[in-house]
């Protein structure tokens, strides 16, 4: 039995701790400093008010203030916040780091250190290595996981990648259950990439309703749109595959759960895909969000406002065009346009 403390009540932190807890791990979920209001909701009758399921009686269930006397017995802390909290993680981290310390990145994106392209688990080692700590133990956990479908014990199968092989072995050990299986890989770069990009390209693909065809009646172009998604996630394949190689990870890792895998559950029930078709229809990309989606995170959205000046210097249109033409509609506010 380990010490789980998972950082982030969230949906995705929440619901992972059902495979730690049903491996009889003692965990521990805490809050971050803004989700005190969200805790004391959770901690009535263990039901997480956005999941609408009920988490497990033996989850711990503690508010920030409380995280530095859990954290101090802690066998492995579980990084569950969003994108732009990433540094506050680190820093969170490093106030309470010791050497047996593993730890776990559930969090998806990327960001730009010195006008480069770096993912998640590289900042916060960027961090570390600043205030004189290197060689910390840290794993990125990515893959096809919606979390209302984990938190109902759903079969779910998602990747371990660390840098040691065997790190990735010791965390599947720990945290893998019969509706919870998990693979192991040593391309964490790639694995990050993988599963940050993919964003992207589910808003390209969810788009294809509304791309299909300008010819086609209004009424009829949800019945016929199948042919336009082939045709863009075969390309967004591609443009990933090189992507994730241009910033060191390998291309094949793209074919994995990470990539493929992921790629598919966005498109078919993300809000990037639901963003991706209201681009399709012709909405510009504020007037969208305005509309329908104001209250909602649209991860790829942030993705694309965070690497998107880099990517414009960095890379050529011609071998990522789709990648430029999402990055065009987010950043610059300009309708999506793809040349076929």
């Amino acid at each position: 039995m380990k010490n789980i403390v998972i950082i982030g009540a969230g949906s995705m932190g929440s619901a992972f701790t059902l495979p730690c807890i049903d491996n009889k791990n003692r965990t521990f979920l805490v809050g971050t400093y803004l989700e005190d209001k969200l805790i004391d909701k959770i901690k009535k009758n263990h039901f997480h008010p956005v999941l609408k399921t009920k988490l497990p009686k033996r989850l711990t269930i503690e508010k920030f203030k409380n995280l530095a006397g859990i954290i101090k017995n802690a066998d492995i802390i579980v990084g569950a916040v969003s994108s732009p909290g990433i540094d506050w993680f680190a820093n969170i981290l490093l106030k309470n780091y010791k050497k047996n310390h593993k730890i776990v990145l559930l969090t998806k994106g990327l960001s730009i250190s010195k006008g480069k392209v770096i993912t998640l688990t590289d900042k916060i080692k960027k961090i570390f290595t600043t205030n004189g700590i290197k060689n910390i133990n840290i794993s990125a956990i990515k893959g096809p996981c919606l979390a209302a479908e984990l938190a109902n014990r759903v079969r779910t199968g998602t990747v371990i990648a660390n840098s040691k092989i065997k790190n990735a072995k010791y965390l599947q050990k720990i945290i893998s259950t019969e509706y919870y299986s998990t693979e192991i890989s040593n391309d964490i770069r790639g694995v990050e990439l993988s599963g940050a990009i993919k964003n992207i390209y589910s808003m390209l693909i969810g788009a294809s309703e509304g791309l299909s065809s300008s010819y086609i009646a209004r009424n009829n172009e949800k019945k016929y749109y199948n042919n336009t998604a082939a045709s863009l996630i075969h390309r967004s394949i591609s443009e990933m595959s090189n992507f994730v190689k241009k910033f060191g990870g390998k291309s094949e890792t793209v074919y994995g759960l990470a990539g493929l895998g992921d790629l598919y559950v966005s498109v078919i029930g993300g809000r990037n895909s639901q963003m991706g078709k209201y681009l399709g229809e012709g909405y510009l990309f504020k007037n969208a969000k305005r509309k329908f989606m104001k209250k909602t995170t649209v991860e790829g959205a942030q993705l694309a406002k965070e690497i998107g000046p880099t990517i414009f210097r960095k890379l050529k249109r011609k071998n990522f065009p789709l990648m430029f033409n999402l990055l065009n509609t987010i950043c610059k506010n300009k309708k999506l346009n793809i040349n076929w």
